[in-house]
């Protein structure tokens, strides 16, 4: 036997264009690219670069324009000395400093749907509740360009909020994405063939609501996940679900993540956490004309009362109310954000345009 190594030769890349949004990953920085500084304290910022600008401190400040055309990875300084590392933000970075409208749903969050729904690159799926669009940006990636993401949404100020922020970091509009406004029970069933979506993500204040939309536009084995903020939410949607008898018996949890503090010999957990969010609600789309059954267990209490059944508002549930104003406000930041992108500002009032026309963008 020979003792020389076998070599395999490298793969090369597949012909045709990268995947959408790859290039603006890549190579130098460019004007209308956001980039996170981050000085020598661990602080860090995130600027969106505009020729000509300026990221102040009150110790002195940095010119956009000697860090246009650096390399990701450059350390810079500032007018005073102040040294930063400028690196383009990673998803969780962008989702938890992008301009938002409702509350997004987090990173440790959007991970695990995207892992326990298994959606895949190709995969059909449709979500609802859009808010700021941080859980649509993570689906995208995951179906990649020849898939197909279906987002409704109720609000027009949560839709043109999540487009702009969706857009900023794919660089433009990403092909396998659409944008339905109104109420998805009533949408879905209109936009999608009855059979036809191999995932359902949900995230709403009552998804138990959506049992027959899901189920019409389910595949057989289809997954749906919903995410909920609360027990008595989860709770209800689960015995929905098992009463339906359409659906695999509903599996529900939570993620924490707590960080560990690194410093020699000093290794520790972190004071702080990122603990409760939500919870998570996964089950399956049963073969037309088979009955789901229960694990046996013993009986308990599972009944609502009137009180139970009137109890979820988004007060009650501890959401916060957000005013008209803001929401036009943090709507035309994230337009800005695009014009200031690759996106020609002509063409991003023409999906604005659209979008309030005919409540469709695609």
């Amino acid at each position: 036997m020979s003792d020389t190594p076998t070599t395999r030769p490298i793969p090369t890349p597949a012909a045709g264009p990268a995947p959408h949004g790859a290039a603006a990953r890549r190579g130098p920085f460019r004007p209308g690219e956001r980039v996170q500084l981050t000085d020598e304290k661990g602080r860090m910022n995130t600027v969106t670069l505009t020729p000509g600008g300026a990221f102040h401190t009150h110790k002195g400040f940095l010119q956009h324009d000697a860090i246009i055309g650096t390399a990701e990875g450059t350390i810079l300084e500032n007018t005073s000395g102040q040294l930063y590392q400028a690196l383009r933000p990673l998803l969780s970075d962008f989702v938890l400093s992008m301009p938002r409208g409702a509350a997004v749903v987090y990173p440790k969050d959007a991970g695990q749907i995207v892992t326990m729904a298994d959606i895949y690159p190709g995969s059909r799926v449709v979500e609802a509740g859009v808010g700021s669009g941080a859980l649509s940006i993570s689906l995208l990636r995951a179906v990649g360009d020849s898939g197909y993401l279906h987002s409704f949404e109720r609000r027009e100020e949560f839709a043109d909020i999540a487009r702009g922020n969706v857009e900023t970091i794919f660089g433009g509009p990403h092909p396998a994405w659409q944008i339905t406004l109104g109420d998805f029970q009533e949408q879905v069933v209109e936009h999608e063939e009855p059979g036809s979506v191999d995932r359902v993500v949900l995230d709403m204040l009552a998804p138990w609501e959506c049992l027959d939309a899901v189920a019409t536009v389910l595949a057989p084995g289809g997954v749906w996940i919903s995410y909920v903020a609360t027990v008595t939410q989860l709770s209800r949607t689960a015995e929905a679900i098992r009463a339906d008898g359409r659906f695999t018996e509903p599996e529900g949890w939570e993620s924490m993540v707590r960080g560990w503090h690194l410093e020699g010999l000093a290794v520790r957990p972190d004071h702080r956490m990122v603990a409760h969010t939500g919870f998570l609600l996964t089950t399956r789309r049963l073969a037309d004309g088979a009955v789901g059954f229960t694990p046996k267990r013993r009986p308990s209490k599972t009944g609502f009362s009137e009180e139970d059944l009137n109890a979820w508002t988004p007060q009650a549930v501890g959401e916060r109310e957000v005013s008209d104003k803001r929401l036009r406000r943090v709507a035309r930041d994230a337009a800005s954000t695009i014009q200031r992108g690759s996106l020609p500002p002509e063409e991003a009032q023409a999906r604005r345009d659209a979008l309030a026309e005919g409540g469709t963008v695609e």
